[in-house]
């Protein structure tokens, strides 16, 4: 349920063509929708401006179709999915998936006015998880400029794109390795940044831990972090400070 489906049910009872008792009815289930083994929250795009995500390992296919059936046609995103995931899904509702990333999106998000967000990667390594960050961006109404491989190894292949990265108002860093880029880009461009460690890198780079724990401990101010490899989630924060910005939420 969203911000349209209840302002219908009130216009509703308004002109007296739904009873106080109907309209109790169809609020009823607005928290969440009793599945058994899962519930789903049918109104977390109206209370938080995002749709519902369902993390797809650990849960069967079966399971997850009938959580998109319950969806009825909302807005919602499904992460880290396969490819046989997303077939029987897209059995039931109209989904686009995107495979590096393992997203998949049904529906489509309202549109917001303005709002323009980089997402960089370090490495061609790490595209998977920029690819769901900046798919998740797209899918929430935002327009979205991509620049990869653009690591530390070679900064002159950043500042190639600095007419890119100084009109974007919001900028999402994926890099592995010693994660070091997030830095280097706040240092230079004036948009708040959002860093997205990636588990790629040899042994010391404990899987994303030496990436996340250098952009924790960056020198260079205006930066978020979020876990590691959590392209959504990066999306996501992007998106609320824009809808912030904007003044839309």
């Amino acid at each position: 349920m969203n911000e349209d489906d209840v302002r219908d049910i009130l216009q509703r009872l308004s002109a007296g063509d739904l009873a106080v008792e109907e309209a109790l009815h169809e609020l009823r289930f607005a928290p969440f929708l009793d599945l058994g083994e899962a519930r789903f929250d049918v109104h977390r795009e109206m209370r938080t401006g995002v749709p519902e995500a369902i993390y797809a390992p650990g849960k069967t296919t079966e399971a997850i179709v009938r959580l998109v059936e319950a969806a009825e046609a909302r807005p919602l995103f499904i992460t880290r999915a396969g490819r046989e995931v997303y077939e029987a899904v897209s059995e039931r509702a109209d989904a686009t998936y995107h495979e590096r990333a393992r997203l998949i999106v049904i529906g489509t998000a309202t549109d917001r006015d303005g709002g323009r967000v980089a997402v960089v990667s370090a490495g061609t390594s790490d595209v998977p998880v920029a690819q769901e960050a900046a798919a998740v961006v797209d899918a929430l109404g935002h327009r979205v400029e991509r620049v990869h491989d653009v690591g530390v190894a070679g900064l002159h292949r950043l500042l190639a794109h600095r007419d890119t990265l100084a009109g974007a108002q919001v900028i999402i860093v994926a890099a592995g390795m010693d994660g070091v880029l997030p830095a280097v880009v706040a240092s230079l461009f004036t948009a708040p940044v959002v860093a997205l460690p990636t588990s790629v890198g040899y042994g010391t780079g404990m899987d994303g831990y030496a990436a996340l724990l250098t952009m924790l401990n960056s020198c260079s101010p205006g930066i978020a972090v979020v876990n590691i490899d959590n392209g959504y989630g990066a999306g996501v924060f992007a998106h609320k400070m824009l809808t912030r910005m904007s003044g839309s939420q």
